[in-house]
């Protein structure tokens, strides 16, 4: 009855053994690299890879001048589209260039402003109606720059003279013809007043 006894608990504690048995764990094991990026032109360590070129979209212009004392800020102006609409600027086509017919015109708009010191101007640059939305957007704040360049040439204090552009969202003729997109590319010249106690 004993040797039966040891026999069976020898066996149990066997198996014991067994089912539990030893974990080994490796050691003194050395990583293997990974294997260098194919993509990667090099393959310097010590050479951080240069991120990928971002590129943005171009945003529409409309960017007023900044005068001594700020930003433009038409909530504090009196504006009269009116006192000079005689003298509106036009362009020929895909050009910001002023044309000798026109400098008549902007001579007399610098005129109107060396006699009234208290007045700014808003130059509004438009477009016909070809071409894309963002094309025209610039096309129409160079056409205003140029404007705002030749006045200051005549003795316009530029801090007075703001410019914006529409593109081709303000035509005054409608229309598809060479008629009528000769009266969009143009210049507008707001008058600008303070308001009082503005």
């Amino acid at each position: 009855m004993m040797t039966k006894l040891v026999y069976t608990t020898s066996i149990a504690l066997a198996l014991a053994i067994a089912s539990t048995g030893c974990v080994h764990r490796p050691y003194g094991v050395t990583a293997i690299p990974p294997l260098p990026n194919p993509n990667v032109a090099d393959q310097n360590p010590n050479t951080i890879p240069s991120a990928p070129a971002v590129y943005s979209t171009p945003q529409p212009i409309s960017t007023p001048a900044i005068a001594e004392n700020g930003p433009f800020d038409p909530s504090k102006w009196d504006q009269d589209p009116h006192a000079l609409a005689a003298n509106t600027v036009h362009f020929g086509f895909d050009s910001a260039v002023i044309r000798d017919s026109e400098t008549a015109k902007l001579q007399a708009v610098a005129a109107a402003l060396n006699s009234d010191k208290t007045a700014n101007l808003m130059i509004e640059g438009n477009c016909d109606e070809r071409g894309t939305e963002e094309y025209n957007r610039s096309l129409g704040e160079r056409r205003a720059e140029a404007a705002r360049e030749a006045l200051v040439g005549m003795g316009v204090d530029e801090n007075r003279i703001h410019t914006t552009s529409f593109g081709k969202d303000k035509p005054v003729a409608t229309g598809h013809s060479d008629a009528v997109w000769s009266k969009n590319r143009r210049d507008d010249f707001v008058v600008l007043h303070p308001k009082t106690g503005a």
